[in-house]
Protein backbone atom coordinates (compact mmCIF):
# COMPACT_ATOMS: atom_id res chain seq x y z
CA UNK A 1 0.00 0.00 0.00
CA UNK A 2 1.46 3.40 -0.87
CA UNK A 3 2.22 5.78 1.68
CA UNK A 4 -0.34 8.64 1.99
CA UNK A 5 1.44 12.04 1.03
CA UNK A 6 -0.84 14.45 2.65
CA UNK A 7 -2.42 14.20 6.56
CA UNK A 8 -6.55 13.75 6.53
CA UNK A 9 -6.74 17.08 7.22
CA UNK A 10 -4.61 18.39 4.25
CA UNK A 11 -6.24 15.82 2.11
CA UNK A 12 -9.66 17.22 3.20
CA UNK A 13 -8.88 20.66 1.87
CA UNK A 14 -7.64 19.54 -1.18
CA UNK A 15 -10.58 17.69 -1.79
CA UNK A 16 -12.56 20.60 -0.90
CA UNK A 17 -10.76 23.10 -3.09
CA UNK A 18 -11.45 20.35 -5.98
CA UNK A 19 -15.23 20.85 -5.24
CA UNK A 20 -15.04 24.63 -5.49
CA UNK A 21 -13.32 25.61 -8.05
CA UNK A 22 -11.17 22.40 -9.43
CA UNK A 23 -11.35 21.16 -13.51
CA UNK A 24 -11.61 17.86 -14.01
CA UNK A 25 -12.95 15.32 -16.87
CA UNK A 26 -15.65 14.76 -14.67
CA UNK A 27 -17.34 18.63 -14.81
CA UNK A 28 -18.45 18.25 -11.40
CA UNK A 29 -16.93 21.15 -9.36
CA UNK A 30 -19.02 23.86 -8.64
CA UNK A 31 -17.14 26.37 -10.85
CA UNK A 32 -17.53 23.68 -13.90
CA UNK A 33 -21.43 23.30 -12.53
CA UNK A 34 -21.89 26.40 -13.30
CA UNK A 35 -20.06 26.92 -17.13
CA UNK A 36 -22.15 23.93 -18.10
CA UNK A 37 -25.07 25.95 -16.98
CA UNK A 38 -23.87 29.30 -18.57
CA UNK A 39 -23.82 27.36 -21.69
CA UNK A 40 -26.69 25.30 -21.63
CA UNK A 41 -28.79 28.38 -20.88
CA UNK A 42 -29.32 30.12 -24.02
CA UNK A 43 -30.25 26.60 -25.23
CA UNK A 44 -33.07 25.90 -22.71
CA UNK A 45 -34.50 29.57 -22.70
CA UNK A 46 -35.11 29.03 -26.55
CA UNK A 47 -36.76 25.46 -26.21
CA UNK A 48 -39.17 27.33 -23.40
CA UNK A 49 -39.85 30.06 -25.61
CA UNK A 50 -40.60 28.61 -28.21
CA UNK A 51 -42.93 26.22 -26.54
CA UNK A 52 -44.41 29.18 -25.32
CA UNK A 53 -44.28 31.35 -28.38
CA UNK A 54 -46.47 28.02 -30.05
CA UNK A 55 -48.90 27.78 -27.29
CA UNK A 56 -50.01 31.88 -27.74
CA UNK A 57 -50.30 30.59 -31.79
CA UNK A 58 -52.56 27.81 -31.42
CA UNK A 59 -54.87 29.80 -28.72
CA UNK A 60 -56.09 31.69 -31.67
CA UNK A 61 -57.32 28.85 -32.80
CA UNK A 62 -58.38 26.22 -29.66
CA UNK A 63 -62.17 25.99 -30.48
CA UNK A 64 -60.65 22.76 -32.69
CA UNK A 65 -60.59 20.28 -30.61
CA UNK A 66 -57.39 18.61 -32.40
CA UNK A 67 -55.78 22.06 -31.63
CA UNK A 68 -56.98 21.81 -28.08
CA UNK A 69 -55.10 18.42 -27.60
CA UNK A 70 -52.05 19.72 -29.25
CA UNK A 71 -52.13 23.09 -26.79
CA UNK A 72 -52.39 20.24 -23.99
CA UNK A 73 -49.67 18.34 -25.42
CA UNK A 74 -47.47 21.45 -25.80
CA UNK A 75 -48.41 22.95 -22.10
CA UNK A 76 -47.14 19.32 -20.90
CA UNK A 77 -43.69 19.28 -22.61
CA UNK A 78 -43.36 22.88 -21.28
CA UNK A 79 -44.13 21.66 -17.72
CA UNK A 80 -41.47 18.59 -18.18
CA UNK A 81 -38.87 20.59 -19.40
CA UNK A 82 -39.29 23.29 -16.59
CA UNK A 83 -39.35 20.16 -13.77
CA UNK A 84 -36.52 18.93 -15.79
CA UNK A 85 -34.33 22.31 -15.25
CA UNK A 86 -36.05 22.70 -11.91
CA UNK A 87 -34.61 18.77 -11.06
CA UNK A 88 -31.13 19.58 -12.57
CA UNK A 89 -31.08 23.46 -10.27
CA UNK A 90 -31.94 21.18 -7.34
CA UNK A 91 -29.53 18.88 -7.82
CA UNK A 92 -26.93 21.84 -7.87
CA UNK A 93 -28.12 23.75 -4.78
CA UNK A 94 -27.64 19.69 -2.99
CA UNK A 95 -24.33 19.81 -4.24
CA UNK A 96 -23.36 23.64 -3.07
CA UNK A 97 -25.24 22.97 0.22
CA UNK A 98 -23.36 19.76 1.28
CA UNK A 99 -20.06 21.08 -0.03
CA UNK A 100 -20.69 24.39 2.61
CA UNK A 101 -21.85 22.03 5.14
CA UNK A 102 -18.53 20.43 4.39
CA UNK A 103 -16.58 23.39 4.58
CA UNK A 104 -18.18 24.34 8.31
CA UNK A 105 -17.00 21.10 9.36
CA UNK A 106 -13.40 22.05 8.95
CA UNK A 107 -13.95 25.71 10.31
CA UNK A 108 -16.90 25.56 12.66
CA UNK A 109 -15.85 24.02 16.17
CA UNK A 110 -17.75 23.26 19.34
CA UNK A 111 -16.64 26.64 21.00
CA UNK A 112 -15.61 30.09 19.06
CA UNK A 113 -12.00 29.21 20.43
CA UNK A 114 -12.37 25.90 18.94
CA UNK A 115 -13.66 27.56 15.44
CA UNK A 116 -10.55 30.19 15.37
CA UNK A 117 -8.13 27.56 15.51
CA UNK A 118 -9.67 25.54 13.04
CA UNK A 119 -10.12 28.31 10.69
CA UNK A 120 -6.28 29.29 10.84
CA UNK A 121 -5.25 25.66 10.15
CA UNK A 122 -7.71 25.50 6.88
CA UNK A 123 -7.05 29.73 6.17
CA UNK A 124 -3.06 28.10 7.15
CA UNK A 125 -3.29 25.06 4.58
CA UNK A 126 -4.51 27.27 1.35
CA UNK A 127 -1.61 29.02 1.92
CA UNK A 128 1.13 26.53 2.06
CA UNK A 129 -0.98 24.27 -0.69
CA UNK A 130 -0.88 27.63 -3.19
CA UNK A 131 2.63 28.12 -5.00
CA UNK A 132 4.18 31.21 -4.30
CA UNK A 133 6.47 31.49 -6.84
CA UNK A 134 6.43 30.38 -11.01
CA UNK A 135 3.89 29.92 -13.63
CA UNK A 136 1.33 28.62 -11.82
CA UNK A 137 1.04 31.12 -8.96
CA UNK A 138 -2.55 32.98 -11.16
CA UNK A 139 -3.86 29.74 -11.78
CA UNK A 140 -3.53 27.89 -8.41
CA UNK A 141 -4.47 31.14 -6.53
CA UNK A 142 -8.00 31.22 -8.67
CA UNK A 143 -8.90 27.94 -7.81
CA UNK A 144 -7.87 28.58 -3.66
CA UNK A 145 -9.75 31.92 -3.62
CA UNK A 146 -13.23 31.40 -2.98
CA UNK A 147 -13.08 28.72 -0.01
CA UNK A 148 -10.05 31.17 1.58
CA UNK A 149 -12.49 34.54 1.46
CA UNK A 150 -15.45 31.98 1.79
CA UNK A 151 -13.98 31.08 5.72
CA UNK A 152 -12.79 34.30 6.38
CA UNK A 153 -16.30 35.77 5.60
CA UNK A 154 -17.84 33.75 8.28
CA UNK A 155 -14.72 34.70 11.09
CA UNK A 156 -15.58 38.14 10.15
CA UNK A 157 -19.00 37.97 10.68
CA UNK A 158 -18.78 36.44 14.03
CA UNK A 159 -16.44 38.76 15.45
CA UNK A 160 -18.87 41.48 13.99
CA UNK A 161 -21.42 40.17 15.71
CA UNK A 162 -20.05 39.89 19.15
CA UNK A 163 -18.53 43.74 18.91
CA UNK A 164 -22.64 44.53 17.94
CA UNK A 165 -20.98 46.25 15.15
CA UNK A 166 -23.19 48.85 12.83
CA UNK A 167 -22.62 46.43 9.16
CA UNK A 168 -24.00 43.22 11.03
CA UNK A 169 -27.09 45.00 12.09
CA UNK A 170 -28.92 44.03 9.05
CA UNK A 171 -32.93 42.81 9.84
CA UNK A 172 -32.22 39.05 8.35
CA UNK A 173 -29.73 38.49 10.79
CA UNK A 174 -31.35 40.29 13.56
CA UNK A 175 -34.47 38.36 12.94
CA UNK A 176 -32.23 34.81 12.63
CA UNK A 177 -30.20 35.60 16.41
CA UNK A 178 -33.07 37.83 18.43
CA UNK A 179 -32.42 37.28 21.82
CA UNK A 180 -28.66 36.22 21.45
CA UNK A 181 -26.32 38.69 22.90
CA UNK A 182 -22.60 38.39 22.19
CA UNK A 183 -20.98 36.66 25.14
CA UNK A 184 -23.79 33.52 24.14
CA UNK A 185 -22.85 33.79 21.08
CA UNK A 186 -19.61 32.58 21.60
CA UNK A 187 -20.87 29.19 23.01
CA UNK A 188 -24.36 28.98 21.23
CA UNK A 189 -23.19 25.32 20.28
CA UNK A 190 -23.58 24.26 24.05
CA UNK A 191 -26.18 26.99 25.15
CA UNK A 192 -29.20 26.76 22.28
CA UNK A 193 -28.91 23.95 19.90
CA UNK A 194 -31.60 25.28 18.25
CA UNK A 195 -30.12 28.68 17.59
CA UNK A 196 -26.97 27.46 16.58
CA UNK A 197 -28.74 25.17 13.74
CA UNK A 198 -30.45 28.49 12.51
CA UNK A 199 -27.84 30.38 12.59
CA UNK A 200 -25.38 27.72 10.69
CA UNK A 201 -28.68 27.00 8.27
CA UNK A 202 -30.07 30.38 8.17
CA UNK A 203 -27.13 32.76 8.07
CA UNK A 204 -23.58 30.62 7.90
CA UNK A 205 -24.77 28.18 5.47
CA UNK A 206 -25.80 31.57 2.72
CA UNK A 207 -22.99 33.60 3.59
CA UNK A 208 -20.74 30.62 2.53
CA UNK A 209 -23.02 30.33 -0.54
CA UNK A 210 -22.60 33.70 -1.90
CA UNK A 211 -18.88 33.97 -0.56
CA UNK A 212 -18.41 30.78 -2.96
CA UNK A 213 -20.60 32.34 -5.90
CA UNK A 214 -19.72 36.17 -5.98
CA UNK A 215 -17.09 36.03 -8.74
CA UNK A 216 -18.85 32.61 -10.64
CA UNK A 217 -20.27 34.84 -13.49
CA UNK A 218 -16.85 35.74 -14.68
CA UNK A 219 -16.85 32.82 -16.28
CA UNK A 220 -19.65 33.55 -18.13
CA UNK A 221 -19.14 33.22 -21.67
CA UNK A 222 -19.62 37.22 -22.28
CA UNK A 223 -17.48 37.47 -18.99
CA UNK A 224 -14.98 35.06 -20.48
CA UNK A 225 -14.99 37.90 -24.28
CA UNK A 226 -13.78 40.30 -21.63
CA UNK A 227 -11.12 38.82 -19.68
CA UNK A 228 -10.14 36.08 -22.40
CA UNK A 229 -11.00 38.21 -25.43
CA UNK A 230 -13.17 37.48 -28.61
CA UNK A 231 -10.80 35.00 -29.86
CA UNK A 232 -9.58 33.99 -26.89
CA UNK A 233 -5.92 34.67 -26.62
CA UNK A 234 -5.44 37.13 -24.30
CA UNK A 235 -3.59 36.32 -20.94
CA UNK A 236 -7.08 36.09 -18.62
CA UNK A 237 -4.98 37.47 -15.43
CA UNK A 238 -3.49 40.11 -17.09
CA UNK A 239 -4.73 43.92 -15.56
CA UNK A 240 -7.56 44.86 -17.05
CA UNK A 241 -8.44 48.74 -19.02
CA UNK A 242 -10.97 50.73 -16.87
CA UNK A 243 -13.50 49.92 -19.08
CA UNK A 244 -13.34 46.23 -19.12
CA UNK A 245 -13.25 46.11 -15.30
CA UNK A 246 -16.65 47.98 -15.64
CA UNK A 247 -18.30 45.97 -18.22
CA UNK A 248 -16.77 42.77 -16.44
CA UNK A 249 -18.43 43.62 -13.05
CA UNK A 250 -21.65 44.19 -14.58
CA UNK A 251 -21.56 41.05 -16.40
CA UNK A 252 -20.77 38.88 -13.13
CA UNK A 253 -22.91 40.70 -10.85
CA UNK A 254 -25.67 39.82 -13.42
CA UNK A 255 -24.72 36.41 -14.40
CA UNK A 256 -23.55 35.17 -10.50
CA UNK A 257 -27.85 36.73 -9.54
CA UNK A 258 -29.15 34.61 -12.73
CA UNK A 259 -26.66 31.31 -11.67
CA UNK A 260 -28.19 31.99 -7.70
CA UNK A 261 -32.06 32.58 -8.96
CA UNK A 262 -32.37 30.00 -11.78
CA UNK A 263 -29.31 27.22 -11.52
CA UNK A 264 -29.41 27.02 -8.06
CA UNK A 265 -32.56 28.66 -6.39
CA UNK A 266 -34.55 27.39 -3.97
CA UNK A 267 -34.16 23.34 -2.76
CA UNK A 268 -37.72 20.65 -3.50
CA UNK A 269 -39.02 19.48 -0.20
CA UNK A 270 -39.45 15.95 0.17
CA UNK A 271 -41.91 15.07 2.12
CA UNK A 272 -46.09 14.43 2.64
CA UNK A 273 -46.64 17.41 4.86
CA UNK A 274 -48.14 20.49 3.32
CA UNK A 275 -48.21 22.82 6.29
CA UNK A 276 -43.85 22.03 6.15
CA UNK A 277 -43.60 22.18 2.47
CA UNK A 278 -45.03 25.69 2.69
CA UNK A 279 -42.76 26.44 6.12
CA UNK A 280 -39.92 24.90 4.32
CA UNK A 281 -40.90 27.14 1.16
CA UNK A 282 -41.09 30.04 2.61
CA UNK A 283 -37.57 29.54 4.91
CA UNK A 284 -35.75 28.45 2.03
CA UNK A 285 -37.13 31.49 -0.26
CA UNK A 286 -35.99 33.73 2.69
CA UNK A 287 -32.48 32.29 2.24
CA UNK A 288 -32.17 32.90 -1.03
CA UNK A 289 -33.26 36.54 -0.84
CA UNK A 290 -30.46 37.27 2.08
CA UNK A 291 -27.60 35.67 -0.75
CA UNK A 292 -29.49 37.97 -3.17
CA UNK A 293 -28.88 40.88 -0.69
CA UNK A 294 -25.41 39.97 0.22
CA UNK A 295 -24.52 40.07 -3.25
CA UNK A 296 -26.03 43.38 -4.41
CA UNK A 297 -24.89 44.83 -0.95
CA UNK A 298 -21.27 43.76 -1.44
CA UNK A 299 -20.86 45.43 -4.52
CA UNK A 300 -20.46 49.06 -2.45
CA UNK A 301 -21.39 48.19 1.03
CA UNK A 302 -20.51 51.23 2.29
CA UNK A 303 -21.55 50.51 5.81
CA UNK A 304 -23.98 47.45 5.37
CA UNK A 305 -23.77 43.40 4.96
CA UNK A 306 -21.67 42.99 1.98
CA UNK A 307 -18.55 44.07 3.92
CA UNK A 308 -18.59 40.69 5.72
CA UNK A 309 -18.08 39.70 1.93
CA UNK A 310 -16.58 42.19 0.39
CA UNK A 311 -13.56 42.86 3.10
CA UNK A 312 -12.72 39.46 2.54
CA UNK A 313 -13.10 39.24 -1.01
CA UNK A 314 -10.12 42.34 -1.63
CA UNK A 315 -7.78 40.55 1.59
CA UNK A 316 -8.10 37.83 -0.46
CA UNK A 317 -7.65 39.24 -4.08
CA UNK A 318 -4.12 40.29 -2.52
CA UNK A 319 -3.08 37.41 -0.54
CA UNK A 320 -3.96 35.08 -3.65
CA UNK A 321 -3.82 37.42 -6.23
CA UNK A 322 -3.68 36.21 -9.38
CA UNK A 323 -2.77 39.01 -11.47
CA UNK A 324 1.47 39.14 -12.34
CA UNK A 325 2.36 41.76 -10.20
CA UNK A 326 1.90 39.20 -7.14
CA UNK A 327 5.13 39.81 -5.12
CA UNK A 328 4.78 37.03 -2.03
CA UNK A 329 7.46 39.68 0.13
CA UNK A 330 4.63 42.19 0.42
CA UNK A 331 1.86 40.10 1.68
CA UNK A 332 1.95 41.54 4.89
CA UNK A 333 1.50 45.25 3.50
CA UNK A 334 -2.30 43.90 2.62
CA UNK A 335 -4.31 46.24 5.14
CA UNK A 336 -2.94 49.17 3.04
CA UNK A 337 -4.75 49.01 0.03
CA UNK A 338 -7.69 47.77 2.61
CA UNK A 339 -7.50 50.99 4.44
CA UNK A 340 -7.08 52.94 1.19
CA UNK A 341 -10.47 51.26 0.13
CA UNK A 342 -12.22 52.09 3.65
CA UNK A 343 -10.60 55.87 3.24
CA UNK A 344 -12.58 55.83 -0.49
CA UNK A 345 -16.16 55.38 1.80
CA UNK A 346 -16.22 52.01 -0.28
CA UNK A 347 -15.94 49.39 2.47
CA UNK A 348 -16.39 49.56 5.99
CA UNK A 349 -13.29 50.93 8.04
CA UNK A 350 -14.71 48.87 11.46
CA UNK A 351 -14.89 45.57 8.99
CA UNK A 352 -11.20 46.56 7.83
CA UNK A 353 -9.79 47.32 11.28
CA UNK A 354 -12.12 44.08 12.73
CA UNK A 355 -10.27 41.74 9.88
CA UNK A 356 -7.02 42.77 11.07
CA UNK A 357 -7.31 42.44 14.66
CA UNK A 358 -8.72 39.18 13.30
CA UNK A 359 -5.78 37.27 10.72
CA UNK A 360 -3.20 40.38 11.83
CA UNK A 361 -0.92 41.40 9.28
CA UNK A 362 1.04 38.17 8.69
CA UNK A 363 -1.61 35.40 6.64
CA UNK A 364 -1.94 32.64 7.99
CA UNK A 365 0.59 30.11 6.70
CA UNK A 366 3.56 33.00 6.17
CA UNK A 367 7.13 32.30 6.58
CA UNK A 368 8.49 34.38 9.12
CA UNK A 369 11.75 34.65 9.29
CA UNK A 370 13.26 36.00 12.60
CA UNK A 371 16.13 36.06 15.20
CA UNK A 372 16.05 33.71 18.15
CA UNK A 373 16.82 35.06 21.58
CA UNK A 374 18.62 33.30 24.57
CA UNK A 375 16.29 33.40 27.79
CA UNK A 376 18.60 36.80 28.75
CA UNK A 377 16.89 38.14 25.76
CA UNK A 378 19.73 38.58 23.75
CA UNK A 379 19.67 37.75 20.24
CA UNK A 380 21.48 35.06 18.38
CA UNK A 381 23.77 34.99 15.13
CA UNK A 382 21.49 33.93 12.69
CA UNK A 383 17.94 33.64 12.05
CA UNK A 384 15.33 30.57 12.35
CA UNK A 385 12.49 30.10 9.74
CA UNK A 386 8.65 29.71 11.65
CA UNK A 387 5.38 30.08 10.42
CA UNK A 388 2.12 31.63 10.73
CA UNK A 389 -0.64 29.75 12.23
CA UNK A 390 -2.94 31.48 14.84
CA UNK A 391 -5.66 33.84 14.44
CA UNK A 392 -6.21 36.72 16.67
CA UNK A 393 -2.43 38.16 17.46
CA UNK A 394 -2.57 40.22 20.50
CA UNK A 395 -0.68 42.93 18.39
CA UNK A 396 -1.33 42.95 14.41
CA UNK A 397 2.39 43.14 13.94
CA UNK A 398 3.43 40.52 15.76
CA UNK A 399 2.47 37.03 14.34
CA UNK A 400 1.60 34.17 16.29
CA UNK A 401 4.28 31.30 14.50
CA UNK A 402 5.35 27.73 14.88
CA UNK A 403 8.80 27.14 14.58
CA UNK A 404 10.32 25.23 11.54
CA UNK A 405 13.22 25.45 12.31
CA UNK A 406 15.77 24.91 15.36
CA UNK A 407 19.50 25.73 15.67
CA UNK A 408 19.36 25.78 11.45
CA UNK A 409 17.44 22.34 11.54
CA UNK A 410 14.21 21.94 10.08
CA UNK A 411 11.93 20.58 12.39
CA UNK A 412 8.35 18.97 12.31
CA UNK A 413 7.54 19.90 15.99
CA UNK A 414 8.28 23.03 16.67
CA UNK A 415 6.71 25.32 19.93
CA UNK A 416 4.70 28.29 19.31
CA UNK A 417 6.28 31.65 19.34
CA UNK A 418 4.90 35.31 19.13
CA UNK A 419 7.16 36.93 16.46
CA UNK A 420 7.71 40.55 17.97
CA UNK A 421 9.11 43.60 15.64
CA UNK A 422 12.76 43.67 17.43
CA UNK A 423 13.23 40.26 15.87
CA UNK A 424 11.24 39.41 12.90
CA UNK A 425 13.47 40.03 9.62
CA UNK A 426 10.64 41.51 7.96
CA UNK A 427 10.73 44.26 10.33
CA UNK A 428 13.60 47.21 8.20
CA UNK A 429 14.81 48.00 11.46
CA UNK A 430 15.46 44.68 12.47
CA UNK A 431 16.97 43.70 9.25
CA UNK A 432 19.40 46.32 8.91
CA UNK A 433 20.42 45.75 12.31
CA UNK A 434 21.00 42.29 11.55
CA UNK A 435 23.00 43.08 8.06
CA UNK A 436 26.22 43.76 10.53
CA UNK A 437 26.61 40.30 10.89
CA UNK A 438 29.29 38.92 7.98
CA UNK A 439 28.57 38.07 4.44
CA UNK A 440 30.73 34.77 5.29
CA UNK A 441 28.14 33.81 8.38
CA UNK A 442 25.11 34.51 6.49
CA UNK A 443 26.26 32.24 3.49
CA UNK A 444 26.84 29.52 6.23
CA UNK A 445 23.34 30.06 7.58
CA UNK A 446 22.33 29.67 3.76
CA UNK A 447 24.19 26.80 3.56
CA UNK A 448 22.40 24.86 6.02
CA UNK A 449 18.94 25.99 5.43
CA UNK A 450 18.93 25.21 1.56
CA UNK A 451 18.58 21.87 -0.11
CA UNK A 452 21.16 22.73 -2.59
CA UNK A 453 23.50 24.90 -4.15
CA UNK A 454 20.79 25.92 -6.67
CA UNK A 455 18.45 26.58 -4.08
CA UNK A 456 20.69 28.71 -2.82
CA UNK A 457 21.32 30.82 -5.37
CA UNK A 458 18.06 32.08 -5.47
CA UNK A 459 17.74 32.72 -1.97
CA UNK A 460 18.14 36.24 -0.06
CA UNK A 461 21.28 36.24 1.85
CA UNK A 462 19.39 38.36 4.50
CA UNK A 463 15.72 36.60 3.79
CA UNK A 464 12.70 39.07 5.01
CA UNK A 465 10.77 36.08 4.79
CA UNK A 466 10.86 32.67 3.66
CA UNK A 467 8.58 30.47 1.07
CA UNK A 468 7.24 27.43 3.38
CA UNK A 469 5.53 25.96 0.40
CA UNK A 470 8.22 22.52 0.26
CA UNK A 471 8.34 22.17 3.84
CA UNK A 472 4.81 21.68 4.14
CA UNK A 473 4.61 19.12 1.34
CA UNK A 474 6.15 16.85 3.85
CA UNK A 475 3.26 15.20 5.65
CA UNK A 476 5.12 15.04 8.97
CA UNK A 477 5.24 19.06 8.46
CA UNK A 478 1.63 19.44 8.25
CA UNK A 479 0.86 18.79 12.04
CA UNK A 480 1.63 23.05 12.48
CA UNK A 481 -1.39 23.35 14.50
CA UNK A 482 -1.25 20.15 16.63
CA UNK A 483 -1.12 21.27 20.31
CA UNK A 484 2.46 21.10 21.63
CA UNK A 485 3.42 19.77 24.60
Amino acid sequence: MAAKIDSHFTSQVKTILNKVYGRSVLKDSLLERAISFYENQPFNQNKLDKLQQRIVELETQKDDDNVKRHIEKIERDYRDFKQELKLESNERHKFLYTLCKDIIDLCEGSTFKDSVRKSAQLLGTIQLLSPTEGKRVAEANERSKPLYKAVLSLRLLDQLFIANEVCVQDQYVQQVLEGVDSEQFQDLKSLDKEKYKSLIEDIKIPFLMASLIQDIGHFHPEAQKIVCGPDGTLDPFRTLKVEERKALLQVNYRETIKFLVDGIGVPLYIGNSKADRDKFNVSEHRKLVFIKHLLKNAISPKQGIGNVLKVPQIYASIILSTKSSYNYKLLPKVYQALNQNAERGTICQVAVDTLRQITGDFPQGYGVTYIPTDSDGKKGEHYEYAIVTQLYPENPKHPVCRMATRGLTFIAHGQDIVIKDGINLYNTDTAKEFATISKDRLNEILEKLASNYQERKKLDLLPRCWHANDYFGMRNHQKLWNKTS
